[in-house]
């Protein structure tokens, strides 16, 4: 498998919506992180992670790909080499 690209340190805050479905960026290398911008085709085999809000709000998406729940952050940037 590829090799993932940590796109940042911490956090992304993002206002979403109850329904809303988007595509997070697991690869790190889209240029709208921390959603997918189409960049991981034909350079990497990992691909983006759909996915619903269930409840409208502010909500944390991991920005360093390490989290053991995508796209929400766990705090792994906390520890990500």
């Amino acid at each position: 498998m590829d090799q993932l690209r940590k796109a940042g340190n911490s956090p992304i805050l993002v206002e979403m919506n109850a329904g809303e479905t988007r595509y997070w960026c697991a690869c790190g290398k889209s240029a709208s992180q921390p959603f997918c911008d189409g960049s991981h085709k034909g350079t990497t085999d990992i691909i983006p992670v759909l996915f619903t809000v269930e409840e409208s709000g502010t909500k944390a998406l991991c920005n360093c790909k390490q989290t053991k729940t995508p796209p929400y952050c766990d705090g792994s940037h906390l520890t990500a080499d």
